[in-house]
C-alpha cells in the first residue's frame, strides 16, 4: 500500500521536473551569453560633447566646447579633421597625435595652451597641412615643434615674447593668410616691443640674442675678432723686423783691428832692407 501511494504521488512529480528541463537548458543559455557578451570588448564611446561627422567628404571629429582640459582618447585613426577649439587644454604632449596618420587639419584655438612639446605633432610631417593655435596663452614654442611640417599655421591673438625662437618658428612654417598682423609681442617681450607687431620687427638682430640665429652671429663675431688679433700681430711684427734692419744698415762698419806685428818678423823684415 505504501509502495503504491509513493508511486502514484511521485509520478506526476518526475513528469513536472522533466517538463521543466528546457527552461533550466534555456536560462543556462542566456547565462552562457551574458557571459560571453561581458568579456568582448566594446568599442570606445567619444568623450561626451564630441561627436563624428562627414564635412565635404572629409572624416572629422569635433569636441568643440566640450569642457576637455587634456586631448580626448579614442579619436578614430581615420580622422582627417579634428577640432579640439573652445575647451581648456593647457598644453599639448609629445606624440598626442602620432595615431592619426592622415589628419590634415588641427585646430587648437581658443584654449588656454601655455606649453607645446617639442614632439607635439610627431607623426605628422607627410600630412597636416593646416594647424590653428591662435587664442591662446603661448609666449614662445619650441622650434623643434615644426621641423619637417609642410603646414600652413595661424599664431594670431597670443602674448608673444618676441623672440629669436619665434624668428626660427616663422622660418619652418607659412602663416595662414591674413594673420601675421595678430601675431603681437606680449608682456614678456622687452618693454619697448610690447604691443607690437612682431614682423616688421623680424630682421631686427637684437631680437635673436639667443637662440641659433644669435648664436651663430656671435660666433661670426668671435671669429672676426680673433683673426683682427692675429693681424695685428702680424703688421706689428713686421714693422719691428723693417726697423730693426733699417737700423743694422745705417750703422758704420767696424774696422778689423791691427795685428800685432811680432818681432821676428821685424828683424827678417829690417835685413831685407
Amino acid at each position: 500500500m505504501t509502495s503504491a501511494t509513493f508511486v502514484s504521488y511521485s509520478a506526476p512529480g518526475l513528469c513536472q521536473s522533466v517538463a521543466m528541463l528546457p527552461s533550466v537548458g534555456h536560462l543556462l543559455s542566456l547565462l552562457l551569453v551574458m557571459g560571453t557578451e561581458g568579456s568582448m570588448p566594446s568599442p570606445q564611446v567619444p568623450p561626451r560633447g564630441c561627436y563624428m561627422a562627414e564635412e565635404a567628404g572629409e572624416r572629422t571629429f569635433r569636441c568643440s566646447q566640450a569642457g576637455l582640459s587634456t586631448v580626448p582618447t579614442g579619436i578614430p585613426n581615420d580622422t582627417r579633421k579634428l577640432y579640439l577649439d573652445d575647451n581648456q587644454l593647457a598644453s599639448v604632449p609629445a606624440g598626442a597625435f602620432q595615431h592619426l596618420p592622415v589628419l590634415e587639419e588641427l585646430d587648437l584655438s581658443h584654449n588656454v595652451l601655455a606649453h607645446l612639446s617639442g614632439a607635439a605633432f610627431q607623426g605628422l610631417a607627410d600630412t597636416l597641412r593646416h594647424l590653428d593655435l591662435s587664442a591662446n596663452q603661448l609666449a614662445s614654442v619650441p622650434v623643434e615643434a615644426f621641423l619637417g611640417l609642410q603646414v600652413q599655421v595661424n599664431l594670431s591673438d597670443n602674448p608673444w615674447r618676441c623672440d629669436c625662437a619665434l624668428q626660427e618658428v616663422l622660418r619652418q612654417v607659412r602663416l595662414a593668410p591674413g594673420t601675421g598682423t595678430g601675431i603681437v609681442c606680449g608682456p614678456g617681450a622687452r618693454p619697448d616691443l610690447v604691443g607690437q607687431e612682431f614682423l616688421p620687427l623680424a630682421g631686427e638682430e637684437e631680437l635673436c640674442g639667443t637662440g641659433r640665429g644669435g648664436a651663430q652671429r656671435s660666433t661670426d663675431v668671435a671669429l672676426l675678432v680673433t683673426m683682427g688679433g692675429w693681424l695685428a700681430l702680424v703688421v706689428a711684427y713686421l714693422v719691428h723686423y723693417v726697423w730693426q734692419n733699417r737700423d743694422e744698415t745705417r750703422r758704420p762698419l767696424k774696422r778689423a783691428p791691427a795685428l800685432p806685428v811680432r818681432s821676428e818678423d821685424s828683424s827678417t823684415l829690417s835685413t831685407v832692407v
